[in-house]
Parts: structure tokens; C-alpha cells; sequence
């Protein structure tokens, strides 16, 4: 018998791999960044999401991504940003069915020029994630500003998201920055799930697994909430280990003594 079966799950309902688009966890942090990505969508904007590791920003992008619909919009999301202007500009040749070739000015003009198509001829706008951006560098940042620059800026073509640690806010802050910042049209941080929420979660995803949620006693969730403070990535790791350890000490139900365990092994003291 495994620790999750011991529980009556399927499943470890807080492995990320596990996780379905289907089953999320609507937070005020996903309905906050969902609708902001819903109004970028149509206004082709620029968009700032900002988070501490383990907030959940890059699996609501997902569950959004997953949410669009291909035939009117042209989804593309890039991780690798610790590169070099040219490379970033290859990569987005790569994402656009385009051929890097030449130096910064011709793909400069090829993306242009195939961002335009996208929007004004085949009617499917780009809409661009970049995760990680705060690892962008000036050169890179510059150039985004650059990109977005239509029609004697005058029309936006397509819909840029930038989601990033919360040190991106301080990089935007920068002077070399203003005419990018000015170009922001939405703006979000995370502040991560509250004490209601963390109970919410973790039933919700011990219900998707096919278990009750009465497998927690109420001074088990606060202690949860507690020590991983409301970060949906510390829950996660907490309450495997949960499970494990309160399986192991034959805990039918677990309590605040098997949380603690949990904490001491995770290294949250």
C-alpha cells in the first residue's frame, strides 16, 4: 500500500506532474491573472506578472494557454532568456516558423513583418510569454519595446507577457526602462494563497484524487498555511511528506504533530 492509497487517493494529488489544466485551483492569484490575460488578449498590450518560486504563475499561463483558441490566436511561450540579443532573436524566429538568417536588422524586420501577417492578414495575433524575465537582459528589453513599435506606434500587433520573479519589478524601475514600462498595460503580483484558501486548496486537490477531505484536522491546515505561507509549491512538498509520515505513524487522520514532522523534514523550522 502506498502513502496515498493509505489516504484513500489514487493519486499524489500534490505532484505538479499530476496536476490537469482541468482540475486547477481557481486562487484569487488565477482569477487576478486570468482576467488580466483575457483583457491583453484583445488589447495586444504588454503584461507584467510577478512572483516568488512556487506561486503558481507559469501553470495559470498554462491553463490559459490551454484556454485559447488556436484558430483566432497565435500562442507561443519562451523560457530560455539568459541569451544574448541574437539569440533571442533567433529563438523567436524558431517560435514564428521563420528562418534566422542574417544578422540582428534582417530578422528585426522578418519578425516584424511576420507579427503583421499573424495579425492583420491571417487574423490569429501573437501572443508571446516570456517566463523567467527577469533574467532579460537590457539589450533584449530594449529591443521588446522596439518590437512592439507599429505603424509609427500607433497599433499594437501583438499581446507580449512578461512573467518573472518579483526582482523584474525593480529592473522596470530602471531609467534605461521608462519607455518600456510606459508600454505596460497590466501589472500583477502574486501574494499567494491566505488562510482560507490553503484549506480550499488542499481539499480540492485531495477531492481530485478521490479522497475526502476530511483527512486533515483544522490545526494540521494552520500549521500548513503557517510555515509554507500560502505557497502553492511548499504545500505541495509539505503535504507529500504529510502523507507519507502520517501513513508510516498509522495516523488515520493527520494533525498538527505529523505537519510539524513534515516542516522538520522539509526544513522549514
Amino acid at each position: 500500500m502506498t502513502p496515498f492509497s493509505y489516504y484513500g487517493l489514487s493519486f499524489n494529488p500534490f505532484d505538479k506532474q499530476s496536476v490537469r489544466e482541468k482540475d486547477c485551483f481557481v486562487s484569487t492569484d488565477f482569477k487576478e491573472m486570468t482576467a488580466r490575460l483575457d483583457y491583453l488578449k484583445d488589447s495586444r498590450g504588454i503584461g507584467v506578472f510577478t512572483a516568488s518560486p512556487g506561486m503558481g504563475k507559469s501553470f495559470a499561463l498554462r491553463c490559459f494557454a490551454a484556454g485559447l483558441n488556436p484558430s483566432l490566436y497565435h500562442m507561443e511561450y519562451i523560457c530560455l532568456s539568459t541569451v544574448s540579443v541574437l539569440e533571442f532573436y533567433r529563438q523567436l524566429c524558431g517560435v514564428l516558423g521563420l528562418e534566422a538568417r542574417g544578422g540582428k536588422a534582417s530578422m528585426f524586420q522578418a519578425i516584424q513583418e511576420q507579427v503583421y501577417i499573424l495579425y492583420k492578414e491571417k487574423r490569429q495575433p501573437l501572443f508571446l510569454a516570456v517566463d523567467e524575465a527577469q533574467y532579460l537582459s537590457t539589450g533584449i528589453l530594449e529591443d521588446i519595446k522596439m518590437l512592439m513599435n507599429h505603424g509609427y506606434d500607433s497599433l499594437n500587433c501583438f499581446t507580449l507577457v512578461l512573467c518573472g520573479e518579483p526582482h523584474l519589478n525593480s529592473i522596470l524601475r530602471r531609467p534605461a526602462h521608462e519607455a518600456l514600462r510606459q508600454r505596460i498595460t497590466v501589472h500583477y503580483n502574486f501574494t499567494g494563497l491566505d488562510d482560507s484558501e490553503v484549506a480550499q486548496y488542499i481539499s480540492h486537490k485531495v477531492t481530485c484524487a478521490g479522497g475526502a477531505g476530511a483527512i486533515l484536522d483544522s490545526a494540521a491546515l494552520s500549521a500548513v498555511h503557517s510555515h509554507s505561507s500560502g505557497n502553492p509549491r511548499l504545500i505541495d512538498n509539505l503535504m507529500t511528506d504529510a502523507l507519507t509520515l502520517g501513513s508510516q505513524m498509522d495516523k488515520k487522520t493527520i494533525d498538527a504533530d505529523v505537519i510539524l514532522a513534515a516542516v522538520a523534514s522539509q526544513n522549514l523550522m
